[in-house]
C-alpha cells in the first residue's frame, strides 16, 4: 500500500487528507474546490454537472442541491443518496486535481460517529463502495482522534496513555459525541452519549446578530427562506469568522473581525458578519430559542455531568478536544471543571484532528497487518519453548525449595497438633487430611505470593533470551521495543500487564508439579499415616505408647498397622513433645528435595519439563499477545 487516505466527512464541513506509506510527516491536508476545509453540499446542474463545496452552494440554477446529509443517514433512507452524490464528486475532484491516481495502491479510511453500530457502519461503506472508491474501512471518528494525538509531535501524548482511560469529545456542527476510550482500540471504545449541540448553534446566533443590524434585513431574510444552500453558505462563513475570533480571542476581543459575505442570488446583497466580545459572550451564554432559552455553556455542561455519572469506568485522565469548537478557552474550562482529573488537550488544527487521524489510522492498521504476521510467526514457532526448556529446571528447584519448609510449618506442623492434641482421633485419618491441606496450600494465594519473588527472578533472563526475538519485530515496524519487553516492570509481587509471578502457579497451570511435592511429602511424613515420624521420632517414644513387649510379641509392621487404627488416650499422644515434629523440619525438608531431584534425574525431567514449558511457554505467548494489541494504536 502506497498512500492512505483520511475522509472526514462532516455534517456541515468536510477534509481530506493523505499519508505516504513512508512519510516521516504529518498527512498532507489535500485541497478540494478551493480549501482545506470545504463545506459538505453538492449540486447537480441542468448539464449534469456535479458541484461540490462553496460552488454548489453558490451556483445558480442547480436542479438538485443537498446539505446537511450525514447527520439524516440514520434516519432518512434518500440519505444515502446525498453520501453517495456527494462522495462521489469529491472523488471526482481528488482524481481531475491530481491528489488522487487512478488505479494506484491506496486506501480510504472514512470517519463515522462512535454510535454506529456494525451494520451501520457496512451500509455506509457499502455508498463509497458504489461510488468507486479504492477499497474503504468505515471507523469511528473518535478512534481516529485518538490516533492523532498519539501520533501528533505538537500533543506528545505517547502510546502509555492507551493503557488509561480517555474521554473524547467531538464537537461537530450539528452533535456533540462522548466516547469513552479504554485500552485505545475501536473495539473498547463506548459511547458515553451523544446530543443534538453542535458549534452550529452558535453560527445560528451569530447569523441572526448579523441579520439584526443589516440594512438589507428583508432581502437577506427572503434569500434564506428560499435557498436552503445561501444560508448555510452564510452560517459556513460565520463559522470561519467565530473560529478566527476564538483562536486568538484577546487579540480580537476590542477591535472584533468582520467579514462580508456576498450572496448572488436574484441581485447581489451583501450581509457582514461580526466578532468581538459582547458577540462572543452572547453566543456562549446567551439564550438560545433551539435550546429551551438555555445557553450554550448551560447545555453543554449539563452533558458534560450527564456522561460523567455514566461512564462505564474510572474517570479520564485525558480529555481530548476535536473539532474547530474545541479552540475556544471556554470550551476547554467547563471541561476542566467537569472532570478536574482529567488533562484537557486539543491538537494544534482541532477541525482537521480527525482527517488526519483517519489517514494515519490507515498506515496504522497497514503496517499492524504485517506487525502481527511477525509476531504470529513467532509465537507459532518453538523459539518461546526452546528458551524456555532450556532453563526449566532452576525453575523446578526453585519452586520446591521455596514451598517445602513453610508447608511443614504452616501445614503439617499444626497437622500432627491437632492429633496430639486429640482433635484427629487417629494417625490413619493424618493422611487423607495432608492431601487435602497441603493440596489447598500449594493452590493458595499464600503459596503463590511465595512464588512471585523466585518465579520473576527466573523470568528475567528467560525475558532477556526471548527479547532478542521481539526486538527486531519492534524495530522493524516502528515500534518501541520495550512495548514487547517481558523484563518491563518485572518486579517480585506483580508484572504489570506483562506476565504476573502469582498467576504462574495458578491451578490449572502447574497441578502435576503441585500433585508431586504432596505424593512426596504425605510418603515422607505419612509413609502409613505418621508412622514415619513415630519410628524415627524421639527415642522411646514408640515403646512408651505401645511398650517394647508389643513390638516383640506383634513385630515392629504389625504394630505399626495396630497404631494407625488405635485411638489412643490424650496423655499417651503428649508423650511426644510438639518440639519433635519441629526438630526434624530441616532433615525432612532435604529429603523431600533429595527425592524430587532423584526423581527429576531419574526421568531426565523430560515428561514434567515438556508439560511445563508448555504451559509457562503458552502463558508468554498470551502475554504477548495482548502487549502486541495494546500497541495497535502507536503503531507507524
Amino acid at each position: 500500500m502506497e498512500r492512505f487516505f483520511g475522509f472526514d466527512l462532516g455534517d456541515a464541513e468536510s477534509a481530506v487528507a493523505r499519508l505516504d506509506a513512508e512519510s516521516q510527516g504529518m498527512p498532507e491536508l489535500l485541497n478540494v474546490g478551493g480549501d482545506r476545509s470545504f463545506v459538505t453540499a453538492c449540486a447537480t446542474m441542468a448539464g449534469g454537472e456535479l458541484y461540490i463545496g462553496e460552488k454548489a452552494c453558490c451556483a445558480a440554477g442547480a436542479l438538485k442541491r443537498r446539505l446537511r446529509f450525514k447527520s439524516r443517514f440514520l434516519t432518512d433512507r434518500s440519505a444515502a443518496e446525498d453520501v453517495e452524490r456527494f462522495g462521489r464528486g469529491v472523488l471526482g475532484m481528488l482524481t481531475d486535481s491530481g491528489q488522487l491516481v487512478r488505479d494506484e495502491d491506496c486506501c480510504f479510511y472514512i470517519g463515522c460517529p462512535a454510535g454506529w453500530n456494525k451494520n451501520e457502519r457496512e451500509r455506509y461503506r457499502s455508498i463509497f463502495e458504489r461510488a468507486g472508491y479504492p477499497p474503504v474501512r468505515i471507523i469511528s471518528e473518535s478512534r481516529a482522534a485518538m490516533v492523532s494525538a498519539c501520533q501528533s509531535r505538537h500533543l506528545q501524548v505517547g502510546y502509555d496513555i492507551l493503557s488509561k482511560p480517555v474521554l473524547v469529545v467531538d464537537i461537530g456542527s450539528s452533535t456533540t459525541d462522548f466516547a469513552y476510550v479504554m485500552g485505545g482500540r475501536e473495539v473498547e471504545m463506548h459511547t458515553a452519549g451523544e446530543v443534538a449541540l453542535g458549534g452550529g448553534l452558535m453560527d445560528e446566533l451569530l447569523l441572526a446578530a448579523a441579520l439584526e443590524d443589516c440594512t438589507e434585513r428583508e432581502t437577506v431574510e427572503q434569500v434564506f427562506a428560499e435557498s436552503e444552500a445561501w444560508k448555510n453558505y452564510c452560517e459556513f462563513q460565520a463559522r470561519r469568522l467565530k473560529e478566527k475570533y476564538f483562536s486568538d480571542e484577546e487579540y480580537w476581543a476590542e477591535e472584533g473581525c468582520r467579514e462580508t459575505v456576498l450572496l448572488r442570488f436574484r441581485e447581489p446583497v451583501k450581509l457582514r458578519l461580526r466578532m468581538d466580545r459582547e458577540t462572543a459572550e452572547r453566543l456562549l451564554r446567551g439564550p438560545h430559542p433551539r435550546l429551551d432559552g438555555k445557553s450554550f455553556q448551560k447545555c453543554f455542561t449539563e452533558s458534560l455531568h450527564s456522561v460523567r455519572e455514566q461512564l462505564p469506568g474510572p474517570m479520564p485522565e485525558l480529555l481530548f478536544l476535536t473539532g474547530g469548537v474545541s479552540r475556544l478557552r471556554e470550551i476547554r474550562d467547563w471541561c476542566a471543571g467537569a472532570f478536574p482529573e482529567a488533562v484537557v488537550i486539543a491538537g494544534a488544527e482541532p477541525e482537521f484532528s480527525v482527517a488526519r487521524g483517519l489517514a494515519w489510522s490507515g498506515r496504522i492498521d497497514h503496517r499492524l497487518r504485517a506487525f502481527r504476521q511477525d509476531i504470529d510467526a513467532l509465537l507459532h514457532s518453538d523459539t518461546v519453548e526452546k528458551i524456555v526448556s532450556a532453563s526449566i529446571e532452576k525453575l523446578y528447584r526453585s519452586a520446591v525449595d521455596t514451598l517445602v519448609t513453610p508447608i511443614l510449618l504452616e501445614v503439617a506442623d499444626p497437622i500432627f497438633n491437632r492429633w496430639r492434641d486429640g482433635e484427629i482421633r487417629r494417625l490413619g485419618d493424618v493422611d487423607e487430611l495432608l492431601q487435602q491441606e497441603i493440596g489447598a496450600y500449594l493452590r493458595s494465594e499464600r503459596a503463590r505470593e511465595l512464588l512471585s519473588g523466585p518465579i520473576a527472578a527466573w523470568l528475567r533472563p528467560v525475558a532477556e533470551a526471548l527479547e532478542e526475538h521481539t526486538m527486531p519485530i519492534c524495530v522493524s515496524h516502528h515500534v518501541p521495543y520495550r512495548a514487547l519487553s517481558l523484563t518491563t516492570g518485572v518486579s517480585a509481587s506483580e508484572l504489570d500487564i506483562r506476565l504476573d509471578a502469582r498467576a504462574m502457579f495458578a491451578v490449572g497451570e502447574l497441578t502435576w508439579l503441585i500433585d508431586s511435592i504432596i505424593s512426596i511429602l504425605v510418603g515422607l511424613l505419612c509413609g502409613g499415616s505418621g508412622i514415619a515420624l513415630i519410628s524415627s521420632g524421639p527415642a522411646g517414644f514408640a515403646a512408651g505408647i505401645a511398650g517394647s513387649l508389643l513390638v516383640l510379641v506383634l513385630g515392629k509392621e504389625r504394630m505399626e498397622k495396630a497404631l494407625l487404627k488405635a485411638d489412643l488416650p490424650r496423655p499417651m499422644r503428649r508423650i511426644m513433645p510438639k518440639s519433635a515434629f519441629r526438630s526434624r523440619i530441616d532433615m525432612v525438608s532435604r529429603e523431600v528435595r533429595r527425592k524430587y531431584y532423584a526423581g527429576m534425574e531419574k526421568d531426565n525431567g523430560l515428561a514434567l519439563g515438556d508439560r511445563l514449558a508448555e504451559d509457562i511457554s503458552a502463558q508468554i505467548e498470551r502475554c504477548l499477545t495482548r502487549m502486541a494489541e495494546v500497541v495497535e494504536i502507536p503503531l507507524g
